[in-house]
C-alpha cells in the first residue's frame, strides 16, 4: 500500500505530514523552512517523500471560500506540475485545504501550546489535516 506524504505549501514554511503504512492515520512530520530557491524546496519535498517511502504526495490546494481558484490555488497547481516533472515516479494530488490552518491553530490552542511554539508547529499540523482529509476520502 505504501505511505502518503501530505504537504502544506506556505510562503515561509512547508509543512509535511506522513500517513501510516495502512493509510489510515496522518501524523505531523516536520516543517521545512523556505530556502528562497523554489527548485531546492521542490527537491526537499521529493527527498522527504523518498526518504519516508511515500509513493503519493498530497498537496494542499488553497481554493477561495467560494470554491473558485485564486492566485494561491493557481500557484499550488504550478508547483504540482513542477514536482511531477522533477519526480515522474511519484504520484502528486491536490486536495482542498480550505480552513486547514484554522483547524490546526484551534487544535494547538486547545492543547495549551504557547503562541511561540505554535508558530513552528502549525504548518505540519495543517499538512496532517490535509492528509487526513485525503485518507478519509479514499477509504
Amino acid at each position: 500500500m505504501g505511505r502518503v506524504l501530505g504537504v502544506d505549501l506556505g510562503a515561509r514554511r512547508i509543512g509535511l505530514a506522513l500517513s501510516d503504512p495502512t493509510q489510515l492515520i496522518a501524523s505531523p512530520l516536520r516543517v521545512l523552512e523556505r530556502s528562497g530557491d523554489a527548485d531546492a524546496d521542490r527537491q526537499a519535498i521529493v527527498a522527504a517523500a523518498r526518504a519516508e517511502e511515500a509513493g503519493t504526495v498530497v498537496i494542499g490546494w488553497p481554493k477561495e471560500m467560494s470554491g473558485k481558484r485564486g492566485a494561491a490555488a493557481t500557484a499550488a497547481s504550478a508547483e504540482v506540475e513542477a514536482l511531477r516533472t522533477l519526480a515522474p515516479d511519484l504520484a502528486f494530488e491536490l486536495v482542498d485545504e480550505r480552513l486547514t490552518t484554522v483547524i490546526a491553530q484551534r487544535s494547538l490552542i486547545e492543547s495549551g501550546m504557547t503562541r511561540k511554539k505554535r508558530k513552528g508547529t502549525v504548518d505540519k499540523v495543517a499538512a496532517a489535516v490535509i492528509l487526513q482529509s485525503y485518507l478519509d476520502a479514499h477509504r
